[in-house]
């Protein structure tokens, strides 16, 4: 049987690329066609390319080959990313760093802290390159949630300049002002000087390539949020509550901040946290402690999608304080929940980029 360049494209014109929602050869992601005896090779560009979407890429071109052209045909495929353009100014800061995304809460105890360390390495088991910066300039937790306490950040030299190196653990990297000051040390520092500190982890530190960089916030909206959008051009905003009436009011302050036509940063959609509890011993039951649909029905309202519920569970507290984030607890309730919250936040990012423009670096007038 004769195989063609033109057969094997015609074949692979069934296949979609899921995030660009267009098919290989329309979007001209095919090439490096080799054709040898009974054996194919190929390129395919894709927009996502954790492993488990190179899979799914290799699996799906594999299937079109095999079903338009010949099933005893061997089928090689290679997937890689595709390349991303990026508007120069937006190179100066983090240049090898492909999305930007902050973790905020209109106010504190909602567990924010806590949904950006799973989200973090939920990310990292999934393949993905993933640093977390722990801006909670006042609050600082990571290290905590991280088992890295006694870390000290390494520095090193590097194109002549002095870098910061962050820590490592479960697959993500790290940076927090909790590395730099005494466990039982008080943090009082003014605005200017809070923010100074954690542009200092993005200008200064090494972080190399990576897919996400996550960053925590404080609780509220203030100088960190203004000074980060300053610094960094932010691929999205995760928004993080709990189901009572007065978080719920805190996040439309949170949302309408990053909407605003002088900030722009677009929230890629909201995490209810604590959403119910379920006692070990009655697995299919819900209790709604703090409330029933709250974040559901303020998601609806807003006009963006709810990425998780996150069940109220024991052991996700215990997970953190002992310095193993409850994604990693295999087949239990919260880390299918948290694994939930990381597939969503996904396709959001997915989403935003296939149909926004980059975030541009806002220059602010004071």
């Amino acid at each position: 049987m004769s195989i063609s360049k033109e057969k094997i494209l015609e074949a692979l014109a069934s296949v979609q690329e899921p995030d660009l929602k267009k098919d290989l050869v329309q979007l001209d992601l095919v090439s490096n066609i080799v054709i040898a005896d009974n054996k194919i090779s190929f390129s395919v560009k894709v927009h996502n390319p954790a492993m488990h979407n190179k899979k799914k890429m290799q699996e799906a071109c594999e299937f079109a080959i095999q079903r338009f052209i010949g099933k005893d045909i061997q089928v090689e495929v290679d997937v890689i990313p595709l390349p991303v353009d990026r508007p120069a100014e937006q190179r100066k800061v983090l240049p090898n760093v492909k999305n930007i995304i902050a973790v905020s809460s209109g106010k504190g105890g909602v567990g924010k802290s806590t949904v950006t360390a799973n989200l973090a390495v939920g990310l990292a088991q999934k393949g993905y390159k993933v640093g977390l910066v722990d801006a909670d300039i006042y609050g600082p937790s990571m290290p905590l949630m991280f088992d890295c306490m006694d870390e000290k950040p390494e520095a090193f030299e590097k194109d002549g300049k002095t870098w910061i190196k962050p820590v490592t653990n479960y697959g993500v990297k790290m940076l927090s002002i909790g590395f730099f000051a005494n466990a039982d040390q008080a943090i009082a520092w003014r605005g200017p000087m809070a923010s100074r500190a954690m542009g200092q982890m993005f200008t200064e530190a090494y972080w190399g390539e990576l897919d996400y960089l996550l960053i925590d916030l404080p609780p509220g909206t203030g100088d960190i949020h203004l000074s980060l959008v300053q610094t960094v051009p932010v691929t999205g905003a995760v928004i993080v509550t709990t189901p009572q009436g007065i978080a719920l009011a805190d996040v439309r302050k949170g949302v309408a901040m990053f909407k605003m036509d002088s900030i722009n940063v677009p929230v890629l959609g909201i995490v209810e946290n604590m959403a119910y509890f379920t006692p070990a011993e009655l697995p299919n039951n819900k209790y709604f402690i703090f409330g029933n649909g709250g974040g559901v029905a303020l998601a609806e309202k807003l006009g963006l999608p709810l990425l998780a519920q996150i069940p109220l569970v024991q052991s996700i507290c215990e997970s953190g304080e002992a310095g193993r984030p409850a994604v990693l607890q295999e087949d239990t309730p919260q880390a299918k929940a948290f694994m939930e919250m990381v597939a969503n936040v996904e396709a959001a990012v997915a989403s935003r980029n296939a149909n926004q423009e980059p975030t541009k670096i806002l220059k602010l007038n004071h």
